[in-house]
């Protein structure tokens, strides 16, 4: 088998629906690619059993539920252990799979067998778009309409892991599970070798293992792999589900610098690492004060005044971040006068 699509998955059964329902649709245009879905419910309220098994006739599936909420990042690990695939792609429980996905992956996958790791673009679209339309949601629907990519990329291209690590490849730098398919064995060995207290300790997103998981695992298995870049989305990515998202500044300009940091000490070029990172706190400075006004809710209790301040003094952006809330702040009251 050459892919396992692993989902983990928690208290979002009719997304699931949707994300299941788009894997039968991207098969019924492809049938001879040869997959299979692994999902890992963290503990439901509601058990997604009886909507995973209604795709049982359709689609290859392994199912578990476990005892307890591992939390998101062991939860991702316990999913990619139920891979057969030699490759595998995370994906969210909101996440879709676009129509002709399979017949680009066949070819893109069985070209490339020197390749460890895959680069996969992605589309945003508004969750709200879809209440419009019966459920489960028809992704032949989103065909022709006009969605924002992830990546800029036209071109697919060979590259190495590194220079994946770009904010012309991914502004977010791969932190979206959904943008990479990977060796399973090797991904799965380095995930299983990080600080597991890390990983399982309390608190959305509180620390960094546990908000990156994935792309310390991908760093850790692929800075030496041959990778490649497929610039057509093959996946729906929907904004306005996660539960995170009060932590979105947080994560952007706390959690971002500080996984380049770690990229940098995997082997990550200092010249990377310093567009990288300058890149990365482009939002610091009306970010920071997001984070400071709105208390837990947006992260200021994980903030480390070393680590995420008075470490990213050194790049420009720190202070070019600021200078723009300034001229923001300047501009609305300039315009307020005169509306007076």
């Amino acid at each position: 088998m050459i892919l396992s699509i692993c989902i983990p998955t928690y208290n979002r059964t009719s997304h699931l629906n949707n994300c299941l329902n788009s894997i039968v649709i991207a098969k019924k245009k492809f049938k001879e690619f040869k997959f299979e879905v692994c999902i890992s419910d963290n503990n439901s309220k509601i058990d997604p059993f009886e909507i995973v098994k209604n795709y049982k006739k359709e689609l290859d599936i392994i199912y578990k539920r476990n005892n307890k909420n591992l939390g998101f990042a062991y939860n991702a690990i316990q999913v990619v252990s139920m891979a057969k695939g030699e490759y595998s792609w995370l994906i969210g429980d909101d996440d879709l799979i676009m129509p002709n996905t399979f017949i680009y992956l066949n070819k893109i996958l069985y070209s490339n067998i020197d390749k460890d790791f895959f680069f996969v673009n992605s589309c945003h679209l508004e969750a709200s778009f879809l209440k419009d339309f019966p459920h489960p949601f028809n992704t032949d629907r989103v065909e022709n309409k006009k969605m924002k990519k992830i990546s800029e990329l036209k071109e697919d291209r060979s590259v190495k892991f590194l220079e994946l690590i770009d904010p012309n490849v991914s502004w977010e730098f791969l932190t979206g599970i959904f943008l990479s398919i990977f060796k399973t064995k090797k991904w799965l060995n380095e995930a299983k070798s990080i600080d597991m207290e890390k990983i399982i300790k309390p608190g959305t997103w509180s620390t960094l293992e546990n908000t990156f998981l994935h792309s310390i695992a991908s760093m850790r298995a692929f800075k030496n792999s041959n990778a490649y870049i497929c610039s057509r989305p093959l996946s729906i990515n929907l904004w306005g589900v996660r539960e995170w998202g009060s932590l979105y500044e947080f994560v952007e300009i706390i959690r971002i610098p500080e996984l380049l940091d770690y990229h940098r000490s995997q082997g990550l070029s200092f010249k990377n690492y310093f567009y990288c990172k300058n890149f990365s706190l482009r939002n610091f400075g009306s970010y920071i004060i997001k984070i400071i006004i709105g208390g837990e809710t947006k992260g200021r209790h994980y903030l480390d005044f070393n680590k995420h301040i008075l470490k990213n003094m050194i790049f420009p952006n720190f202070y070019f971040s600021f200078v723009i809330v300034l001229f923001r702040k300047i501009f609305q009251l300039f315009t307020f006068k005169l509306k007076k």
